[in-house]
């Protein structure tokens, strides 16, 4: 297998939600050449067959699987969760890409279906793969739970109300879940940790071929988004647990 088996994810089994966009296929590619095997899911079958194509490919031998999960169930959440876990042995991350935006151009303007629409996005789906895969990481030595999060949840604009909302939500709940991992390790310390990476916003090649010209200032590219993931097992559960870490200068 290209990668490096050896290291802390030689081996190691991660679930990434949201699989098939630009951050989930370059996080799968990651992933991959890190010697993980990837189980991946997303709404959208034709594009998450193609994300796990491109990783398969580009990483010969590497397992990566995918399967569309609907993460507003939470019983279809938790069924992925125990099937992975029984299929592999174990359960070392979830990754949270799911994502989405709506805005409105002024408070006033804010069209409460939009809010709707983020809650069931970015917050149920937090919810219910948290409560899925809870057990299965506690058991791992090196579980993490990772939430992929906006800058905007900490300073919300007038025109972004439910997309910050929704984001501060899932943050509040991400790390609600990793002090229950606190709690749980004892005097030890956390085996597991919840982990919320922030970013102002992403870009990847398309995006530049499309505006050339932009300047993209403070974003954050995809394959360093899928960087810094992966980095995450490297640091030691205890110091990363319950903590952003800000990929992008804090508001």
């Amino acid at each position: 297998m290209n990668g490096n088996e050896n290291g802390v994810l030689g081996g190691a089994v991660v679930a990434v939600a949201g699989a098939a966009g630009p951050a989930g296929r370059a996080t799968l590619l990651r992933l991959a050449e890190a010697g993980a095997t990837v189980v991946a899911s997303d709404a959208d079958p034709a594009r998450l067959a193609e994300a796990v194509d491109a990783a398969r490919y580009a990483h010969g031998g590497a397992t990566v699987t995918g399967d569309t999960v609907d993460l507003l169930d939470p019983a279809a959440a938790r069924e992925w969760a125990v099937r992975t876990e029984k299929e592999f042995g174990r359960i070392d991350g979830l990754v949270h890409l799911v994502g989405g935006w709506r805005g409105s151009a002024s408070f006033m303007e804010t069209d409460l279906a939009d809010w709707d629409f983020l809650e069931k996005l970015l917050i149920r789906t937090v919810q219910n793969t948290s409560l899925a895969f809870h057990d299965g990481l506690l058991r791992s030595p090196i579980g993490r739970y990772l939430l992929i999060s906006a800058a905007g949840a900490g300073k919300p604009t007038r025109g972004n109300a439910a997309y910050a909302a929704s984001k501060s939500a899932a943050e509040a709940w991400t790390l609600a879940l990793g002090d229950d991992f606190r709690k749980a390790g004892g005097e030890q310390g956390p085996s597991a940790a919840a982990v919320i990476l922030v970013v102002k916003a992403l870009v990847h090649d398309a995006m530049r071929a499309e505006r050339p010209n932009a300047k993209f200032a403070g974003f954050t590219d995809v394959t360093e988004l899928a960087e810094a993931i992966t980095g995450v097992w490297e640091r030691p559960a205890g110091e990363v647990n319950g903590t952003r870490l800000w990929l992008t200068e804090k508001p």
